[in-house]
This record gives structure tokens, C-alpha cells and sequence, in this order.
């Protein structure tokens, strides 16, 4: 019985290609097994999520998530990214540079893939002609320089606080002690499909050159030359009527970066670790989340002070968070999710029945079949969700290296977030850059699963070793 909201989840998400209403029935599904009655089935459900929501360090969660949405929200608004991207657009004249900006500029633009779109792509936009660079192949160097990159940085990205979650409550279940996020920290290491299509991005963005489909190529764009966009059209957040203040983005993205490491340190610091051991014990999730409100509060004075609206900078505040609250009802859903599932016995369920696969086996497998998951939903977040309680029963049950089978299980939704036509990366990035979604999934399909399949024997053989 434990195993069938994920035989519902899996298929109606493949189908219907959205996470949401797969995790509502299957967690539907599992509150009416363990109340089977008309009324009691929907107050189970609805008690599940609400116990998930009234927990601190879930609570902490949502916080940061909306708060740092609305931070980004309000940088549209004022001008910083838009004045970003004016000023690095008329500095680059040459592919080499262009390619050399895509990457250094991960440094401050690595808190959300879509941010890093908006940031990036337009300036990119802007310089096609001048570089003499396909947008396939722009598209695929940013997104290589994205998602990939974001899911191995511990703190400050809006990936940090969902990632931490889903190990918490996936451990949670199965009873362990560790603390999540060092059990984030030690699988970072093995998300080896990240690493390697970050590698195999740098190789075919700076070594390599073909005349076949291979990412490197360049297209012939005489059709479009005549037409060409203007970049001010490819993305709300760089609009000709928004201001130009490039320092509306650069001094927030600084501070919150520099606020986060500091308070982190600090709280351990506080306990009495000293340095580098501060970082380590401090706890992470506070720091990131207090980080974020200093900064939202001195970015507000900061914008008061360059004369905009407090009524327009808080309705951009609230505009940006709300973006994410689907983020934030998919996470709610995924904790009830998981704890209706063990208390049907999801853990004893796995550690029955999966003695038959070798050991050797199981964290290849588990990435591989979590790829094709992500693959067919387009979501990183929608798999890590589903995947990772069952990932942690085999751990367990297998007694196989956690932090190892936990980046086996982001890896695999990195792969769909890459690789997927329907994700959100894919989609985002074709409509900043007007191209087919898919004909670019398609373009980039190769090297992503040349990635996948080396990232496929790392397991395999990382598996006699841990």
C-alpha cells in the first residue's frame, strides 16, 4: 500500500507533463488509505500538510524562498538588471570575451537559474552579430554556466533551501540523526552529472570546433539579421521603459552574498568553532534566511533614497514573491507527500523488497531511472521531491554511502532540468533568445547525455568505493 501514491504521482505527472497534480492525487491517495472515509481522507491530507507547514525549519524555508523572490522582483523593477546588461553589452567585442563574461559572471548571478537568464542571455542577445556565435550554441554555454553550477553552490541560491528540505524530511523518515545540510554539503561531490556537463560545456564553448550538429556550430541567422530583435523585447526584466541603474542589481547581490557568509560564520563562531569549522556547524538555513531580510530591508532604503515609490517597490516585492508560490505549494505538497508515505511503511516497504539488486547497482540505477523522471516532468524540483525518500530507503536499506545516493538523486533532476523540453531552463532561455523549444532541447540532447551516460559509470564505480 506504501508504494501506491508513487505509482500514481509518476504516470499522471509523465502524462499530464506537471508535477503539481501528480503530488496532490498521490498524496490524495495515501490520506485516503490511511483514513478510508468520505470526509477523513481530505482532513488526513489536509493535516499533513498543515503539520508540514507549522514546522520552524520548513517555515524558515518558505520565507526564504518568497523573500528572495520579491528581492528580485524589486532589482527588475528598479533598473538592475537592465542597467547590468547596458553596461556589459557595450564593453564586449569579441566571442572569446563573450564567452569569458558568461562564465566569470556566474559569480554574482548565481542565485537562480531564471535570474542568471535574464542577467546573461540578453546582454548575449545584444553581441550575437558582433561575436558571430549561434543562439543555439549561446544557449547552450548559459545554461551549461546555470542550473548545473547553482545545484553544487551550498548557500545563497534560491536551490539551497529546497535541496536542504527534501533530505530533511527524507532522513527524517527513515529515522536518521545527520543533519541535512551536511549531508547536502557531502553530496555535492557526487552530483556528477552537474560537474561533468559543466566540463564538457567549457570544452565545447573554448576547444572545440565542427561542422556537424555539435554545439559549437554556427548558424546561418542571414534570414533573421534583417529583423533581429532588439534585446530590450526578449524578457519583461530588461524592458526599454524601465530605468538604467546597473548598481540596483550589483550592490544587493554583493550584500546578500557577503551577509550570508558572514552571518554563517558568525553563528558558528558564536558556538565556539573556529574557522573553517564555524561554516560547518553553523546553522545554514537562519544565516541564508537573515541574510536575505537585512538585505531586503537595506535594499528598500536604498530605492527610497533614488526616489522610487515605496508603493511600487513593495508591489514589486510582492509581484516577485508570488512567482514562486508554486514553488512553495509544490514543497508543501512533497513534505505531506513523504509522511503520508511512511506511515504507510514506505521505508520497511524498499528495505523488504530491494535485496535482489546488487549493491553496485542500485546508485547508477537510481540515477538513470531519476533522469528519465526529470526528463519526461521537466523538473528538477518535481523529481528530487518524488525521488529522494525513495533514494534514502535504499541507502538505508542497501547500506550504501548516503551523501552519495543523495547526489545520485539531484544529479538525476539536474539532467532534466538541462535536457527536458519542458523545463522551465529550456523554455525560459528559447523565448529570451526566439528559438524553437524544440529544435534547441533537441540540439543539446547529445551532450547532455554524453554526460549522463559518463556520469552513469562514475556511480558504478564509486559504488566499490563507498
Amino acid at each position: 500500500m506504501s508504494i501506491i501514491p508513487f505509482l500514481v504521482v509518476m504516470p499522471i505527472a509523465i502524462f499530464t507533463r506537471q508535477v503539481l497534480p501528480g503530488l496532490i492525487l498521490g498524496l490524495l491517495v495515501g490520506s485516503y488509505i490511511v483514513s478510508p472515509s468520505v470526509i477523513g481522507g481530505m482532513q488526513t491530507m489536509l493535516g499533513y500538510v498543515v503539520e508540514a507547514l507549522i514546522d520552524e525549519n520548513n517555515i524558515k524555508i518558505i520565507v526564504f524562498l518568497y523573500a528572495f523572490s520579491g528581492l528580485i522582483g524589486m532589482i527588475k523593477f528598479c533598473g538592475g538588471i537592465k542597467g547590468f546588461v547596458e553596461t556589459a553589452s557595450e564593453k564586449i567585442t569579441s566571442k572569446k570575451e563573450a564567452l569569458f563574461l558568461t562564465y566569470i559572471s556566474t559569480i554574482g548571478t548565481f542565485s537562480a537559474p531564471t535570474f542568471r537568464f535574464v542577467t546573461i542571455a540578453p546582454i548575449m542577445k545584444a553581441l550575437l552579430k558582433k561575436v558571430k556565435m549561434s543562439t543555439k550554441e549561446l544557449g547552450f554555454v548559459i545554461e551549461t554556466t546555470s542550473t548545473p553550477i547553482i545545484v553544487l553552490i551550498p548557500v545563497a541560491t534560491a536551490f539551497v533551501g529546497y535541496m536542504v528540505s527534501v533530505v530533511q524530511i527524507s532522513v527524517k523518515n527513515q529515522a536518521g540523526t545527520g543533519d541535512p545540510y551536511d549531508l547536502f554539503l557531502q553530496s555535492i561531490p557526487f552530483n556528477f552529472f552537474a560537474i561533468v556537463i559543466i566540463l564538457l560545456g567549457i570544452y565545447l564553448s573554448f576547444f572545440h570546433h565542427s561542422s556537424s550538429d555539435a554545439p559549437t556550430q554556427i548558424e546561418d541567422n542571414k534570414e533573421k539579421e534583417e529583423d533581429e530583435d532588439d534585446w530590450h523585447d526578449c524578457h519583461p526584466a530588461v524592458a526599454r521603459e524601465l530605468p538604467t541603474k546597473p548598481w540596483n542589481l550589483i550592490l544587493p547581490v554583493a550584500v546578500v552574498i557577503s551577509l550570508t557568509l558572514f552571518l554563517t560564520w558568525w553563528d558558528g563562531n558564536v558556538q565556539g568553532y573556529a574557522f573553517p569549522q564555524a561554516f560547518i556547524e553553523a546553522d545554514v538555513l537562519e544565516a541564508m534566511v537573515i541574510a536575505l531580510l537585512i538585505t531586503t530591508l537595506l535594499t528598500v532604503v536604498f530605492f527610497l533614497f533614488q526616489k522610487f515609490k515605496l508603493k511600487d517597490i513593495i508591489n514589486s516585492f510582492v509581484v516577485g514573491g508570488n512567482e514562486l508560490m508554486s514553488v512553495i505549494v509544490l514543497l508543501s505538497v512533497v513534505w505531506g507527500l513523504s509522511s503520508v508515505t511512511e506511515e504507510l511503511g514506505f521505508s520497511d516497504f524498499v528495505t523488504e523488497h530491494s535485496g535482489w539488486i546488487p549493491e553496485m547497482f542500485i546508485t547508477p540505477l537510481m540515477f538513470v531511472f531519476g533522469a528519465a523522471v526529470s526528463y519526461f516532468i521537466g523538473s528538477a524540483w518535481g523529481t528530487w521531491g518524488i525521488l529522494m525518500p525513495l533514494g534514502v530507503s535504499l541507502s538505508t536499506a542497501a547500506d550504501i554511502s548516503l551523501p552519495l545516493i543523495i547526489g545520485a538523486v539531484f544529479a538525476s533532476g539536474s539532467f532534466g532540468a538541462f535536457a527536458s523540453p519542458l523545463s522551465d531552463d529550456t523554455n525560459t532561455i528559447a523565448r529570451i533568445l526566439n528559438l524553437t523549444v524544440v529544435d534547441y532541447a533537441h540540439y543539446k540532447l547529445k551532450p547532455a547525455l554524453i554526460a549522463a551516460c559518463i556520469a552513469t559509470v562514475l556511480y558504478a564505480g564509486t559504488s566499490f568505493f563507498f
